[in-house]
C-alpha cells in the first residue's frame, strides 16, 4: 500500500475549498468590467457557452485525473505516463510565481481595509494610489523605495498561507474555507443589497445588463468569454488535480465539477450586481454616464471604489469600504492558500519532504523574493509577469492537458473512472469538447497572444523588461518543469497506489 494521503473531512469541505480557489480577486474586479465591455447582458451567451464547453469539461478532466491517480498534479500525470510529468510541474511552478505578485495585491487590499476606517485615500484616490501609496517609478528598472506598509501586509499574507497549509488538508485548508467563504458571501450580499438601494443603481445595472447583440457576432467577445471562464476557475494551475487527489474513492466527480463551476459563476454575477449598482450611484451623484466612471482591473478596486466610498451617505462612507476591501482580502486568501498547496504537495509527493518543512520554506523564500513587488516598480513587475503567465503559461497548460488526455490517454478511460461513481454520467459531449472545441479555442488564443506580443511589445515597456520579465519567466517555468521531472521518483512510488 502507498503512503496514506490526507483527505477532506467532508465533500462540502472539498467543494468550499475548490470554490475558494476559483473565487479570487478577478471575480470581484475583472468579471464586471469584462461583461460590460463585451456586450453586457449579451455577454452571458458566450460566457455560458464557454462555461459548458471549456470550463466544466476541463474541471471534470482535472478532478478525474487527480482522483484516479491519487496524487498531486505532477504525480497524477506521471502515473498516467512518466513522459507527461513535466506538464504537472509547469502549472505548479506557475502557481508559486503568481503567488509572488498575488501577495502584493492582497497587501494593497489589507492596507486599504485599514485606510477605509478613516478614508485615508483622501479626496484624490487616483493620485493617492499611484503616487503616495505605490510611489510608482518611471520604469520597471527603477525600483525606487521599499514601502514598508506594503511589505508588512505581504508578510501577514504569507504568514496566513503558511499557517493554513501547515495545519494540513482537513484541519487547515478545509476549516479555513468553511469559515472564510461563507463570510465572504455574507459580505458580498450586504454590499449588493446596499448597492441596489442606492439612487442610480438601476442606471448602473442597465449599463451592465443592457444587451448589445451586435457584440455576440464579434469573435473577440467569444475569446474574452473563454478567457474569463478559463482564468476564473483555477484551471491549469495545478490546484484542482491536487485537491481532487484528497477525495475519498467513492466521490461524485461530475456533480462536484458542476457545483464548483456554477458556484464560481454565481459569485461573479453577484459581485457584478454590487459593483455596477455602486458605479450607477457614482454616475448619478456626478451627473455623468456610467461609462465615465467605469475602469477595469486595478483601477476599479483601488481608485474608483474609494471615490465611490467618498460619495456614500452617512455611515456607509466607512462601512462599505471596510466590507469591500475585507472581502478582497478574504477572496484572495482562499486562492493564495490553494496556490501554496499546488506547489508544496508535489514536493511532498516526489521528494518525501515533510509538509511542515516545505510549507515553512515556501513561505519564507516566497516572502523574500516577493518583497521586490513592494518597491516603486512593483506594479510594473506585476503587469508584465501576469500578462505572460496568463497568456502563455495557463493557456499552454490547458491546451496540453486537453490534447494529452483527449488524444493520447483517452477520454473513454476518464469516463470509465468517473461514471460508476457519479450520479450524472459523462456522455460523448465531454469527449467532443475536450478533444476538439477546447483545443481549437485555446490554440486560437495562444496563437494570437504570441503574434500580438511579437508584433508589439507588451504595454510599451522597454524591450529588456518584456524579454526578462515576460518571455524569460515563461521559458524558466518550462525549463524548471522539465528538469524537476527528470529527477527519479523513490522506488515504486508511481506504481504503488489504488485508483
Amino acid at each position: 500500500m502507498s503512503k496514506e494521503r490526507g483527505q477532506w473531512g467532508t465533500k462540502l469541505g472539498f467543494i468550499l475549498a475548490a470554490v475558494g480557489s476559483a473565487v479570487g480577486l478577478g471575480n470581484i474586479w475583472r468579471y464586471p468590467y469584462v461583461a460590460y465591455e463585451n456586450g453586457g447582458g449579451a455577454f452571458l451567451i458566450p460566457y455560458f457557452f464557454a462555461l459548458f464547453t471549456a470550463g466544466i469539461p476541463l474541471m471534470v478532466l482535472e478532478y478525474s485525473i487527480g482522483h484516479k491517480f491519487r496524487g498531486s498534479t505532477p504525480m497524477a500525470l506521471a502515473r498516467a505516463n512518466k513522459k507527461w510529468e513535466w506538464l504537472g510541474w509547469w502549472p505548479s511552478i506557475n502557481s508559486i510565481i503568481i503567488l509572488m505578485y498575488y501577495s502584493m495585491i492582497l497587501g494593497w487590499a489589507l492596507n486599504y481595509f485599514f485606510l477605509a476606517f478613516s478614508r485615508g485615500w483622501g479626496d484624490d484616490p487616483n493620485g493617492f494610489f499611484f503616487g503616495q501609496f505605490l510611489g510608482l517609478t518611471d520604469s520597471p528598472w527603477n525600483l525606487g523605495e521599499m514601502h514598508w506598509y506594503i511589505l508588512v501586509a505581504m508578510a501577514f499574507i504569507w504568514f496566513m498561507n503558511w499557517y493554513v497549509c501547515y495545519k494540513g488538508i482537513s484541519a487547515g485548508i478545509e476549516k479555513f474555507n468553511k469559515i472564510v467563504l461563507p463570510t465572504l458571501l455574507v459580505i458580498m450580499v450586504i454590499i449588493v443589497i446596499r448597492g441596489l438601494t442606492l439612487p442610480g443603481a438601476v442606471q448602473g445595472l442597465e449599463t451592465l445588463l443592457h444587451p448589445n447583440w451586435e457584440k455576440v457576432l464579434d469573435y473577440k467577445v467569444w475569446i474574452a468569454a473563454y478567457g474569463q471562464i478559463f482564468f476564473s476557475l483555477s484551471i491549469a494551475l495545478g490546484v484542482m488535480m491536487t485537491y481532487a487527489s484528497y477525495l475519498p474513492k467513492k466521490t461524485d466527480i461530475v456533480n462536484s465539477a458542476f457545483m464548483t463551476a456554477l458556484a464560481n459563476s454565481g459569485f461573479e454575477f453577484l459581485a457584478a450586481l454590487g459593483v455596477f449598482s455602486i458605479l450607477g450611484y457614482m454616475a448619478n451623484v456626478q451627473n455623468v454616464p456610467v461609462s465615465e466612471v467605469v475602469k477595469g482591473s486595478i483601477g476599479l478596486a483601488f481608485v474608483v471604489f474609494p471615490q465611490g466610498m467618498n460619495m456614500m451617505p452617512g455611515i456607509f462612507k466607512v462601512l462599505l469600504g471596510v466590507l469591500f476591501f475585507g472581502g478582497l482580502v478574504f477572496a484572495g486568501l482562499t486562492s493564495s492558500v490553494s496556490m501554496v498547496e499546488a506547489f508544496s504537495s508535489p514536493i511532498i509527493d516526489k521528494f518525501g519532504i515533510s509538509r511542515k518543512k516545505i510549507v515553512t520554506t515556501i513561505a519564507i523564500v516566497g516572502f523574500v523574493i516577493s518583497s521586490v513587488f513592494a518597491t516603486g516598480a512593483g506594479l510594473y513587475f506585476l503587469d508584465i509577469i501576469d500578462n505572460f503567465i496568463n497568456s502563455f503559461g495557463l493557456v499552454g497548460v490547458g491546451l496540453m492537458e486537453a490534447i494529452i488526455i483527449g488524444w493520447f490517454f483517452g477520454t473513454h478511460k476518464v469516463r470509465e473512472h468517473v461514471n460508476p461513481i457519479s450520479h450524472y454520467p459523462l456522455g460523448r459531449w465531454w469527449d467532443v469538447t475536450v478533444k476538439y472545441i477546447t483545443p481549437a479555442v485555446l490554440i486560437y488564443m495562444l496563437t494570437n497572444n504570441i503574434i500580438g506580443n511579437i508584433v508589439k511589445p507588451y504595454g510599451d515597456y522597454p524591450i529588456s523588461a518584456v524579454v526578462i520579465l515576460g518571455w524569460c519567466v515563461v521559458a524558466v517555468t518550462i525549463t524548471a518543469a522539465v528538469i524537476i521531472a527528470s529527477k527519479r521518483w523513490p522506488e515504486k512510488t508511481l506504481t504503488d497506489y489504488e485508483d
